[in-house]
């Protein structure tokens, strides 16, 4: 039953007309399964569950889903954690690499810019490379490798007492984080069911909220309370690492990757892992369904010339990088950095009384936005979810742009403070959408290509408007002020427009029918009212058993 086999089409086929044969005897729903097969779909009879209904169904595999996204907080941790500890008293006093003009040591600005540039640069490193690990020795594997490099770049940052060692554990920080920024979404996308497939997927950016929120708590609080401690918050990251590493043991191989490398023995036992207690679940029609989609997608792209690794840069598969790349790329020139980044010193500079009470709250709206957004995900969809977040967030740096140039009233910082926050709800619902895509859009085949080349592409441009947005908001640079907005809104247009015309909705739809709408150019836009031969299968054996 391998891959190479040439009857294993045939069988699914075979095993599909004979379901609906059986279901209800009919010809034309026999003709439906067939169309369906020799398009890569077969149908597992849980296509009409309720959202509640595929939960329930499916308990083991929604919870190593969620146990999988929580492992993100340990992502979120790390960035905010690292925003926030350049702050402290204690950490300047021992990395400090000038004198201020008071006798206080300092942290020199190209030593600051260096470990921001190198964490960066560290991302862009793991999400390329570690793809080729996750595609050879399978998702686990990778899972062990960035969670080893995350240990190592803790006890380095534990062990630090120069900026050079620390720019060291910066970089081994920056290649873990990256790493598993390629690799989870690509998880949850094999392993979660398709029903609530982006709900689960969305977890990801629920988990990463709250350790960067915690993370900036949990530095104020150490500033205000014990100024010149600094490695409390280090070394309270093993706590983190220990979870991951006891989260990463249980959690099974991802059947996809079994099939996609021809161990279906080993896909097998792991659907029996991951659907324990499914009342009729019959692993073999599964499995076949796993294979018949494999089988389509590697015919497709023998026929095509597709078989390596860079079709992601070429035709369909690079159309399908693009889109995936598309909605967090999208984020970096719509001003994730004024906003994020450099947020409080924004807040700061543009003249507001408290700024650390207003990231305190931005913080606190994104976590309520993005537990909404996973309740929504796939009742909404996400092409919705996605054009609107990202539209919000480009006219809320219009509004404050115009603020900018207008005359300054007392009314000026609250219509900031509320379009920032409008800002933040743009932010945390397109970067939930964002990771869904980079999981989801594209082939099975290529997915961990795909989403390790998407992140690093969107991190490349967070490193560019990292050395930018600097200078436009300070005073004693270029001083833009709330003007910067216009830049954000200029550069950011074309990014806005094209969420419109490049994100299709990928709610409810299988891997398989996602090939069937790219294979046969459908506008993007036009996805969710795009019938595929799977829902006509479905339609068509429901209509005859009325």
């Amino acid at each position: 039953m391998g891959l190479n086999e040439t009857t294993s089409q045939d069988k699914a086929r075979s095993d599909q007309v004979d379901w609906a044969e059986h279901a209800d005897g009919a010809e034309t729903t026999k003709e439906a399964a067939l169309d369906a097969a020799s398009r890569g779909q077969a149908i597992t009879g849980y296509e009409t569950l309720t959202l509640w209904e595929t939960v329930k169904t499916f308990k083991v595999s929604s919870a190593v889903c969620f146990a999988a996204a929580f492992s993100a907080a340990t992502d979120g941790y790390q960035i905010g954690m690292n925003s926030g500890i350049v702050a402290n008293k204690g950490f300047i006093h021992q990395f400090a690499t000038q004198t201020g003009s008071g006798g206080a040591g300092v942290l020199a600005s190209p030593v600051l810019a260096g470990w921001g540039s190198i964490q960066s640069v560290g991302q862009i490193v793991g999400m390329i490379s570690l793809s080729f690990v996750s595609s050879r020795f399978g998702r686990k594997v990778a899972m062990y490798t960035y969670w080893l490099i995350l240990a190592t770049s803790v006890i380095a940052e534990s062990l630090a007492r120069s900026w050079q060692v620390w720019l060291v554990a910066k970089l081994l920080a920056g290649i873990g984080v990256g790493c598993m920024q390629s690799t989870l979404p690509t998880y949850i996308s094999e392993v979660a069911p398709v029903r609530i497939r982006g709900g689960l997927l969305m977890l990801y950016s629920l988990w990463w909220t709250v350790g960067t929120f915690f993370a900036y708590i949990a530095m104020q609080t150490m500033n205000k309370t014990h100024p010149t401690e600094y490695l409390t918050p280090i070394y309270t990251q093993w706590a983190q690492i220990g979870l991951m590493i006891l989260i990463y043991v249980f959690l099974p191989e991802s059947p996809a990757w079994g099939v996609a490398r021809g161990d279906t023995a080993r896909a097998k036992r792991e659907l029996r892992k991951l659907n324990h207690g499914v009342e009729g679940y019959d692993v073999d029609h599964q499995l076949e369904v796993l294979v018949l989609a494999a089988e389509r997608e590697r015919a497709v792209a023998t026929e095509q010339k597709r078989e390596h690794w860079y079709a992601i840069f070429h035709g369909i598969d690079g159309l399908r990088t693009v889109i995936a790349l598309w909605t967090n790329l999208a984020q970096q020139f719509i001003g994730l950095t004024l906003f994020s980044t450099f947020g409080t010193y924004f807040f700061q500079q543009a003249g507001l009384p408290d700024p650390f009470m207003i990231k305190c709250i931005t913080s606190s709206i994104n976590i309520a936005t993005i537990i909404a957004v996973v309740m929504l995900a796939d009742q909404l969809g996400r092409r919705w979810i996605a054009c609107c977040a990202t539209t919000l967030m480009w006219l809320s740096c219009i509004v404050i742009g115009i603020l900018g140039v207008a005359k300054h009233t007392d009314g000026t910082n609250y219509v900031l403070v509320l379009f920032a926050c409008f800002w933040n709800i743009g932010m945390t619902a397109n970067g939930a959408a964002g990771w869904g895509f980079i999981g989801e859009i594209s082939s099975q085949r290529l997915r961990p290509y795909t989403a390790g080349f998407g992140a690093a592409c969107t991190c490349a441009a967070g490193v560019a408007m990292s050395q930018l947005t600097p200078y436009m908001v300070n005073q004693n640079q270029w001083n833009w002020g709330l003007k910067t907005g216009w830049f954000y809104a200029g550069v950011g247009l074309p990014f806005m427009l094209g969420m419109w015309l490049l994100i299709p909705e990928t709610s409810r739809r299988s891997s398989a029918e996602l090939d069937e709408l790219f294979e046969r150019k459908i506008k993007p836009w036009r996805f969710h009212k795009t019938e595929t031969a799977t829902q006509r299968l479905i339609k068509q054996s429901k209509a005859e058993k009325e």
